[in-house]
């Protein structure tokens, strides 16, 4: 199994060298690779040049077996074909038999989102005399006027806000920079925080961090930070509704459509690389085009 191990910590190499990817893909690419070699190993196979189409079908059955869902076992499939793609690109092996096999079809769920009403709660929560309370609102206020990914908020330095012309610059997945406009209910958050919360976060560290939200102690704000943020913030408004940081993006998106926005502009905003990515929240705009259809046709409910 030594040459097993050596090939993988090859290809995660790759992933995180060339392919630039996150940590948590790496971490979960890891877990799926050793996975498969346990299999091997309970089925006496060991080489990857001895695995086949029959094999992988013995694969697949054990992880239905497993009751797991059609989007996990497809994740698997996926890792496992971009795995033999690398192999057979280094020279240690002649072909791909993970191509051989279909990945299960997914039922796309929908996004959840916040109403309008609901965010009006969160934003009227935060203490706007004390220094988190700032920061709390000025993070509230850029995930949802930009629709930033968590991670890419948490990045953001004080130097990438342009606040002549309203944007900021965003550092998205594989290095990608786009630039998206903020509105006047971000900007005034932000200045707030930055000219008076941010300068008291910052006299609690030595390090002086260059990333613009800060934690309680001076530090950088990390992912987990922010979820924390959110469900205080929640708790504080006394509402029952599930939250996660990708919850103010799924907003943003569908309240864009919903105001009659180009699909193409909202997809550019998103910093999606395919139209497909953001097309799943047209089934969310089409649920409020029907509500509007039903109230405002005269013979709709006949």
């Amino acid at each position: 199994m030594d040459d097993l191990q050596t090939e993988k910590l090859l290809f995660l190499e790759y992933l995180q060298i060339e392919k630039n990817a996150s940590s948590l893909t790496i971490q979960h690419y890891e877990k799926d690779v050793d996975a498969f070699f346990l299999f091997m190993q309970t089925e006496g196979i060991a080489s990857i040049k001895e695995v086949d189409y029959p094999l992988i079908r013995i694969f697949l059955t054990q992880l239905y077996q497993q009751k797991l869902s059609r989007r996990s076992v497809s994740r698997k499939l996926s890792c496992m074909r971009s795995f033999y793609r690398f192999l057979e690109r280094e020279g240690k092996v002649t072909h791909n038999p993970f191509l051989n096999v279909s990945l299960p079809k997914e039922g796309k769920p929908i996004p959840e989102f916040f109403y309008e009403e609901e965010l009006e709660r969160l934003f009227s929560v935060s203490d706007l005399t004390d220094p988190l309370g700032q920061r709390n609102q000025a993070l509230l206020e850029l995930m949802y006027g930009t629709g930033m990914r968590v991670s890419e908020c948490v990045a953001t330095k004080v130097e990438d806000i342009d606040f002549f012309i309203g944007t900021i610059l965003v550092r998205g997945k594989g290095r990608k920079e786009r630039y998206v406009p903020f509105g006047q209910f971000a900007e005034r958050a932000l200045k707030k925080y930055i000219e008076d919360g941010r300068v008291s976060l910052l006299q609690k560290s030595k390090a002086q961090p260059v990333q613009l939200f800060l934690n309680a102690k001076g530090g950088a704000l990390s992912d987990r930070g922010v979820r924390l943020i959110l469900d205080k913030l929640v708790e504080k408004a006394a509402m029952t509704v599930n939250i996660h940081p990708h919850k103010l993006r799924h907003s943003f998106a569908t309240h864009m459509l919903n105001q009659g926005a180009d699909l193409r502009a909202v997809q550019e905003l998103l910093g999606h690389e395919n139209l497909s990515s953001t097309q799943i929240y047209t089934h969310v705009t089409k649920d409020h085009l029907r509500k509007i259809y039903r109230d405002s046709h005269p013979r709709a409910n006949k």
